[in-house]
């Protein structure tokens, strides 16, 4: 069993205002048991544990820790940070270039290792797809974690009936840890089911750790007999002792609350956000089912979003994974907005106007609504977006 270090806790990477400080994310849920609360804290040092070479760190890996990336706000959140994913198209038949070292680059290595010598990745000019994805924030993912798989199945089925221009459908992803098939939820493309094979996906490809749910390394570059240098026996994380107190952590945060400078009379922006159709598939409450933690189970909650697939057209990724196509992106979740600094998957809008005004496929309808409304009724809207 590997033991688990505590970790130097990263500063906040914005400053807060002061309506947002009083409901600022990063603590757990409410009503958690004293042992619910020390697996917390136990999960929070694993997150924010550094790791090195000796736990298994490499030989690509993009940190050295979770909240190496997820700080935005508290230990837990986005960021800005970008990672890069690269592909190409081969007679209309996507490949993710594995013999490459694709689709996910690693930007740094561990360098020298026996006759090895390993360092960051770089895309390679055989590519003709290349992908920016901005870090999500974990606040309140163990109640989605705990929505179980036929609510999303509904919901698409009760989109379909009621608007089916935008109608999203779950993407249907394999289950490591059941080896069946599974919905969905997590990642830019809802490309991962559960927190457990999140957590263990993320050791593998950010920081190049091994768990018995993912056991081979990544090979740098495509070069996979490089991986002969490497002193390695079997899992890193043989007991999955590390990976599961990350689903702990992410399980057990608290979701983001609204501003409390948001509760005003005139709640006209938020009419306005369904009214031009934005809660079609940014839908406002989902209710959880049965959970392991009795704090998470069945209890509604707001994340603005239907955690399902929709076609955005020109702002598509290119990429595939599971179902989703090259044009295909999950529903961001809103809540916690206000915490964010850049927008859209690969962060390419400086405001919450300009991510909407980006929206194109399924999304553009909408997009399309709101610039006809009036200037005071767009900055309604926009106002609404940034109290969440």
């Amino acid at each position: 069993m590997r033991t688990s270090k505590t970790g130097t806790c990263l500063a906040l990477a914005f400053a807060l205002s002061p309506a947002a400080a009083a409901t600022a994310p990063g603590g757990p849920v409410r009503g958690l048991s004293p042992d619910e609360l020390q697996r917390f804290t136990d999960g929070k040092a694993a997150f924010e544990e550094v790791e090195g070479v000796a736990d298994g760190l490499g030989p690509v890996f993009n940190g050295t820790s979770c909240a190496g990336c997820h700080d935005g706000g508290a230990t837990g959140g986005g960021s800005a940070k970008l990672e890069t994913r690269f592909a190409t198209v081969v007679d209309g038949v996507f490949d993710p270039m594995t013999s490459h070292g694709g689709p996910l680059i690693q930007i740094d290595g561990i360098g020298a290792q026996g006759a090895c010598s390993f360092g960051g990745e770089v895309v390679p000019p055989e590519a003709t797809l290349v992908a920016r994805r901005r870090t999500t924030p974990l606040f309140g993912l163990g109640l989605v974690d705990a929505v179980p798989d036929a609510r999303f199945v509904a919901l698409a089925a009760q989109q379909a009936r009621r608007h089916p221009d935008t109608a999203g459908h779950p993407n249907m992803v394999a289950d490591v840890v059941s080896g069946g098939v599974s919905v969905g939820r997590f990642g830019w493309k809802s490309q991962v089911p559960h927190l457990l094979q999140f957590s263990a996906d993320a050791y593998l490809n950010e920081m190049g750790i091994t768990t018995p749910l993912f056991p081979n390394e990544n090979c740098p570059q495509g070069d996979c007999a490089a991986l002969a240098c490497l002193a390695t026996s079997g899992p890193d994380d043989a007991d999955l002792d590390d990976v599961e107190r990350f689903a702990d952590f992410m399980g057990l945060l608290a979701p983001p609350e609204r501003a409390r400078n948001g509760f005003v009379r005139d709640d006209s922006g938020r009419q306005l956000f369904a009214r031009v159709g934005c809660a079609d598939c940014h839908v406002r409450s989902l209710t959880s089912g049965p959970s392991p933690f009795a704090a998470l189970a069945f209890r509604r909650f707001e994340p603005y979003s239907d955690f399902l697939l929709h076609d955005m057209g020109s702002l598509g990724d290119g990429m595939e994974q599971g179902q989703a196509t090259g044009g295909e992106m999950r529903t961001a979740p809103l809540w916690g907005l206000r915490f964010v600094t850049t927008f859209l998957h690969d962060g390419r809008a400086a405001t919450v106007d300009d991510a909407i005004l980006a929206h194109d496929g399924q999304g553009r309808g909408a997009r399309d609504r709101f610039l006809k409304l009036p200037p005071s009724g767009r900055a309604a809207l926009v106002a609404f977006l940034r109290t969440l």
